[in-house]
């Protein structure tokens, strides 16, 4: 270990509505303060800021000046919390949901800060949940398929609308005035770290799994032209083939962004990274068939591999994609708990909300502590955990939700934990298909915000899954491994598998399947998987383009109304 005197490393975790800095200490991984700067313009799903005119269905954009004042409120902040001058701290990581991207000017003004462009939606960041770009992603993989496009296998046999190139695309074909001013089309996760640098880079681990990188190449000029003639050059004049490995140094510190942060000018800064990928490293094992679940708004799944292998509905395998020298996969679920949130703050009766105050518990606890009373099938429902599409394994965002079973006699409390269960279900489907496909799990680890908020989920995904379930020591886990790249781009560990040995690490929690329910819940997974496949695979009846149908009539009655619709829960 090297630099004694700077013993300590921040790690800063943009999410989907705020974003958090550590303090971390390089030598054991003790995290000394956090701080959390909520996003001023959140989730932009509605309308502009400053804008009446609505946004269509399926939008999702952020305003990247927020990711700005994440680094200028909660990095002197953990300085002040802990008593840490500047001068002690010895790198800085940071991590990104994924794909959220941008088009900026070639000295990384983003377009939508420009005057003349505030007003156009596809000069603003896409967020990694904006759908909108699902015809394009369609035809992506359509023309991929036509021309055996050997690394779509890679991704599991789709491309997603939530990557990168299904959005350059729709930029260009429906805004091609901002497509042309745009100099470069940029992650948000490389852009935050320009800012920092000054220097433009990107990482191998967001061109890997969102942008089709293998093999030491993007999708070709030739490929790319016949998607769309103004397509053919962008990997050449938008982009950049150039890519850095994690745990390399981006750069040091620029004056601007030590005037930010109250950071000594120079202090290196860490390639950036993906938010469930830097996760890994922060249990303290990077290790061949760990099997991280990032649960949050989202849940992403990442497991270190040992080979390639293909796997249905992956979101990708890249090498060296999570750490040096390993194939990492990922797989997800667009919503965990946006689901239960959509839920608890729009379809729970407000005698409930009664009775929860009146025990002072918020309405989550008190639906889950009221939902543990009942036993595996007690509620008699079967729910499609679709209500924000589905990314792993049919690749879908055009799916929706789905609840099988409802009577008159169905509660609140019956439907929460049929939710729970169903992305519980969705989770096993997700295992089991890269255990299919020869990509073995030794271990299952639970992080991101969901473990300690809902101990029901992870007995019931444990129950389900009928697998012994970890949790990651940090509630912070992203943000952790973030301070782990950044004290490896320090110099102070060797590689990130030795920092995350140090600096990561398993809390005691442990929650075992219990047998009888795990009987049950097999029964109820094999119903589940028939429903699934029923509802969302292609096939002789056509079953898919039933939710299809409902979705886009909602969608096209939408654009044709002249009023706003009431914006949605975030």
């Amino acid at each position: 270990m090297q630099q004694a005197a700077k013993p300590y490393a921040i790690g800063i975790d943009y999410g989907t509505e705020s974003g958090r800095a550590v303090l971390v200490d390089t030598r054991n991984g003790d995290e000394l303060a956090m701080a959390v700067h909520v996003y001023a313009d959140g989730v932009i799903s509605h309308a502009l800021p400053g804008c009446s005119e609505r946004l269509p269905p399926d939008w999702a954009l952020q305003n990247p000046q927020d990711y700005i004042e994440v680094l200028r409120n909660t990095v002197p902040a953990v300085l002040r919390e802990a008593g840490v001058p500047g001068t002690a701290v010895c790198g800085i990581g940071i991590d990104f949901t994924a794909c959220t991207m941008l088009p900026t000017l070639a000295d990384g003004t983003p377009l939508c800060q420009l005057e003349t462009l505030r007003d156009q939606p596809h000069a603003w960041v896409k967020l990694w949940k904006h759908h909108a770009a699902q015809p394009q992603a369609d035809r992506i993989n359509a023309l991929a398929r036509a021309r055996a496009e050997p690394w779509l296998a890679r991704y599991g046999g789709k491309i997603s609308s939530e990557w990168f190139f299904a959005k350059a695309l729709q930029i260009l074909e429906e805004a091609p005035e901002i497509y042309a001013q745009a100099d470069r089309l940029i992650e948000a996760a490389d852009w935050v770290v320009w800012q920092l640098t000054g220097r433009e880079t990107r990482n191998i681990c967001t061109a890997g799994y969102k942008a089709i990188y293998q093999d030491g190449n993007f999708p070709s000029s030739g490929f790319l032209g016949a998607l769309h003639p103004g397509l053919a050059d962008m990997v050449d004049t938008r982009m950049s083939r150039e890519l850095l490995p994690l745990g390399e140094c981006a750069g040091g510190l620029c004056a601007r962004a030590a005037d930010w942060t109250g950071l000594p000018e120079g202090t290196p800064v860490a390639v950036a990274n993906v938010d469930a990928h830097v996760t890994v490293p922060a249990t303290g094992d990077t290790s061949a068939g760990t099997f991280v679940a990032i649960m949050g708004t989202s849940t992403c799944h990442v497991l270190i591999g040992e080979a390639m292998h293909d796997v249905e509905g992956m979101c990708g395998v890249v090498d060296g994609g999570v750490v040096r020298g390993l194939p990492g996969y990922e797989a997800g679920q667009n919503a965990v708990g946006d689901i239960f949130g959509w839920f608890v703050n729009g379809f729970v009766p407000e005698q409930i909300a009664q009775q929860a105050r009146a025990q002072g518990v918020d309405l989550h606890s008190w639906l889950a502590a009221e939902a543990a009373r009942q036993v595996p099938g007690e509620h008699g429902l079967l729910v499609l955990d679709w209500m924000n599409g589905n990314r792993s394994v049919l690749v879908d965002a055009d799916l929706s939700g789905v609840i099988l079973g409802l009577t008159l006699h169905s509660t609140a409390v019956d439907v929460y934990r049929a939710l729970l269960e169903a992305t519980a279900f969705g989770t096993r489907m997700i295992l089991e298909g890269f255990e299919q496909a020869g990509v073995p799990v030794h271990r299952f680890v639970a992080a991101g915000g969901l473990p300690a908020r809902s101990p029901l989920l992870m007995q019931l995904t444990a129950d389900i899954c009928n697998r012994d379930i970890h949790v990651i020591r940090s509630t912070q886990g992203p943000a952790v491994g973030s301070a782990i790249h950044g004290a490896v781009a320090a110099g102070v560990w060797p590689d990130v598998p030795t920092a995350a040995r140090h600096m990561g690490g398993l809390s005691k929690q442990v929650y075992r399947p219990a047998p009888d329910a795990a009987r049950v819940y097999d029964e109820i997974y094999a119903d589940y998987r028939h429903l699934h496949d029923l509802l969302g695979r292609a096939g002789p009846t056509g079953s898919e383009r039933l939710i299809k149908r409902l979705r886009g009539r909602r969608n096209a009655t939408l654009l044709d109304r002249d009023t706003l619709p009431p914006e949605a829960s975030e």
